[in-house]
C-alpha cells in the first residue's frame, strides 16, 4: 500500500509560524512520526510540499496509477483553490483531507474548504496527530476498496 502525503502553503514554516496554532513541530518532524507509524503498518509514505498551487495539482495529477491514496493538507487553497479541488476529483483515489488547527474555530473566511467535497473525508482539529488519524482512516478505506475488488474478481472467474 502506498500513500501519497500532499503539504500545502507555508506547512514547510511549521515549528516557527504561529505556534500558538499549529503548536511546535515541525513539518520534517511530523513527517518523520508519519514515517514510522505508516513503517509499523507496512505502509510506504511519500511526502510532497509546495507553495505552489500548480505544482500542487501537478503533483496530485501523478498520483493517478502510482498511489493508492492521498493525504493532504491544502493549508490555504483549502479554501480558494477550485485548481486542487478539480485535480482530486479527476484523479478518483481515496483521499484524506487533513488541517492542524480546526478550521471551524478560525475565522470565516476559514471554515469553507472548497477542496473537502473531493475528498473521502476531513480531519480538523487535531494537530500533528491528525495525519496519523489521516493514515488509519486511508488504510481502512484501502483494505475494503481492494477486498471488494478481490471479491468481484473471483465472482467474475
Amino acid at each position: 500500500m502506498k500513500i501519497a502525503v500532499i503539504q500545502g502553503p507555508n506547512l514547510n514554516m511549521l515549528g516557527i509560524r504561529e505556534q500558538h496554532i499549529y503548536g511546535p513541530m515541525n513539518l520534517e518532524q511530523i513527517h518523520d512520526q508519519l514515517k514510522n507509524a505508516a513503517a509499523q503498518n507496512g505502509v510506504e509514505v511519500e511526502f510532497f510540499q509546495s507553495n505552489l498551487e500548480g505544482e500542487l495539482v501537478d503533483r496530485i495529477q501523478e498520483c493517478l496509477g502510482t498511489v493508492d491514496g492521498i493525504m493532504i493538507n491544502p493549508a490555504a487553497y483549502s479554501h480558494t483553490s477550485i485548481a486542487i479541488k478539480d485535480a482530486l476529483k479527476a484523479v478518483e483515489l481515496p483521499t484524506v483531507e487533513v488541517h492542524i488547527s480546526n478550521i471551524y474555530k478560525r475565522e470565516e473566511f476559514r471554515q469553507k474548504s472548497l477542496t473537502a467535497g473531493s475528498s473521502t473525508g476531513v480531519i480538523s482539529g487535531f494537530g500533528p496527530f491528525g495525519y496519523h488519524m489521516g493514515l488509519i482512516a486511508l488504510m481502512q478505506i484501502i483494505s475494503e476498496i481492494k477486498a471488494v475488488e478481490e471479491s468481484q474478481q473471483e465472482v467474475t472467474e
